[in-house]
């Protein structure tokens, strides 16, 4: 019995020495005292049922938060297909004519296997500029405005919208017909400072939002 009595109170004593660090109040988180039945900082009582366990605080990181280092594409653009299409039209156009007059030389026999790919050469015109608009590209990010040149092998220039001064929209009598013009972006990141993003469909869409950007930036 002595030795059952003399383990009960080492267990007394260690769930005591536990209770002194390990205890907490529910209402104001302070440390409670193991000798009072309420907090000593605001008075709750320690025997309430949401009185809780504190455990250490473990060494664990704060979360990193992915979004803040990943650029959103706000949008991306490239000058407009509408004179590539009455390009192709056009040489389509001419080549069946040029068929239709090269057959109807009488003087000279020009068999069809000839006429026809010179007619078709004509294509080779419409799809030089086809080629040429698919070799730029603009990209606007919530940081930066991306140029990309090349088809196989690309160059990238970026200007950061931190560096931009002015946008401008420029659009000629024909262009606003059409709806297209340019985007006149000035910056101060490099000697000239101008940069225009010709032939885009609908600019001032992209002015806004390129200056909604900015907004953010200055």
């Amino acid at each position: 019995m002595v030795y059952s009595s003399k383990r009960g109170e080492a267990s007394q004593r260690r769930f005591a020495s536990f209770s002194v660090w390990r205890l907490q109040c529910v209402s104001c988180g302070a440390q409670l005292n193991p000798n009072s039945r309420f907090c000593d900082q605001c008075g709750a009582s320690r025997d309430s049922e949401e009185t809780r366990i504190a455990r250490p605080n473990a060494s664990v990181p704060a979360p990193y938060e992915h979004d803040d280092d990943v650029e959103h594409v706000i949008f991306t653009v490239r000058p407009t297909l509408l004179f590539i299409k009455l390009g192709y039209a056009s040489a389509v156009l001419g080549a069946v004519l040029l068929t239709v007059l090269l057959a109807m030389i009488n003087f000279v026999n020009i068999p069809w296997y000839f006429s026809l790919p010179v007619a078709l050469g004509l294509l080779l015109i419409p799809a030089y500029y086809h080629l040429k608009r698919n070799m730029v590209r603009y990209t606007l990010t919530d940081s930066k405005i991306e140029i990309d040149y090349g088809l196989i092998a690309r160059t990238t220039r970026n200007i950061p919208l931190a560096k931009i001064q002015d946008v401008t929209v420029s659009a000629s009598i024909p262009q606003r017909i059409l709806r297209l013009g340019d985007l006149v972006v000035d910056n101060a990141s490099e000697v000239g400072g101008t940069t225009v993003i010709h032939n885009i469909n609908d600019p001032r869409h992209y002015a806004d939002l390129l200056l909604r950007e900015l907004r953010k930036w200055h």
